[in-house]
């Protein structure tokens, strides 16, 4: 699934740092090695597209959306796949496709997720909205996992990136239930897959990122100024993630240099989790 496109909140102030991260040298630390991600048309998953291709790796992009997901593939040098990430045969086929076309599976990033705004507090969120949600964040993610893993146990070898969220880590006063409670289910899964493959040569982890300016975050705090508000005065560091600073982050746990980072909860959150109160 993609992101929804939308209009930045002026409510964000311009803080030193984030350009200064994405004009970063790239490091060529994956070449050789197939990428598949879900999610590529837009955001956090095209943003680390880019950088996995700068980094060396044959990317596969993965999309519901087919413009965007071939626009993706197509920038960098890729192959694009459509896929429904909640149908067990669509993300079989995508795996098969990768291995098939490129000889291995060595990272997947499954990223795709929802956050619609029928998601809320558990008193206004009805079933419908808490299914669909869990279809697209939780189990996608389980079946993606299922359909990369016989690959890389023959290998020995790979690294799976699941994207969770700080929510796993902490409560929300602006809930978003199903949001929540599908990107906790992410973390556990990771962990338990992390421990259980680690000796086959298999790491899994949950990126856990903090509020990040993508395309969705942007439509939804353009809907509500004043939920974007009471977000950002949240963030130590004064403003949201960019794209590329998370993509930078999910390199890192594809590459080696990780080698030692399994089951855990990678946060990526510009310190949210570790602030009381945040600077004035």
């Amino acid at each position: 699934m993609t992101d929804t496109p939308g209009t930045t909140p002026d409510t964000t102030p311009v803080v030193p740092g984030a350009a200064a991260a994405s004009a970063a040298p790239v490091c060529r630390r994956l070449v050789g090695r197939t990428a598949v991600i879900t999610g590529a048309g837009s955001g956090i998953g095209l943003a680390t597209a880019r950088r996995f291709a700068a980094e060396g790796a044959k990317v596969v992009c993965a999309d519901i959306d087919e413009r965007a997901g071939k626009a993706a593939a197509d920038e960098v040098d890729g192959l694009f796949v459509r896929v429904d990430v909640t149908d067990p045969e669509q993300v079989e086929a995508l795996f098969r496709t990768a291995y098939d076309t490129y000889g291995s599976v060595d990272v997947a990033f499954n990223n795709a997720g929802i956050s619609p705004p029928d998601d809320d507090s558990i008193l206004e969120t009805g079933l419908e909205a808490w299914k669909r949600v869990q279809e697209v964040n939780l189990t996608s993610v389980y079946l993606c996992c299922k359909a990369a893993l016989p690959y890389m146990r023959r290998q020995g070898r790979g690294s799976i990136i699941n994207t969770a969220s700080f929510v796993a880590i902490m409560g929300a006063a602006t809930s978003q239930i199903s949001y929540t409670a599908s990107k906790g289910g992410v973390l556990a899964m990771s962990r338990e897959l992390g421990v259980q493959f680690a000796r086959e040569g298999i790491r899994v982890n949950a990126l856990c990122p903090g509020p990040v300016n993508t395309p969705l975050l942007q439509e939804l705090f353009a809907k509500d100024p004043e939920r974007a508000a009471r977000r950002l005065v949240h963030i130590p560091v004064g403003r949201f993630a960019e794209a590329e600073e998370i993509a930078a982050a999910v390199a890192f746990l594809a590459s080696d240099d990780s080698s030692f980072i399994n089951a855990t909860d990678f946060l990526v959150d510009g310190g949210i989790s570790g602030a009381y109160v945040t600077p004035m």
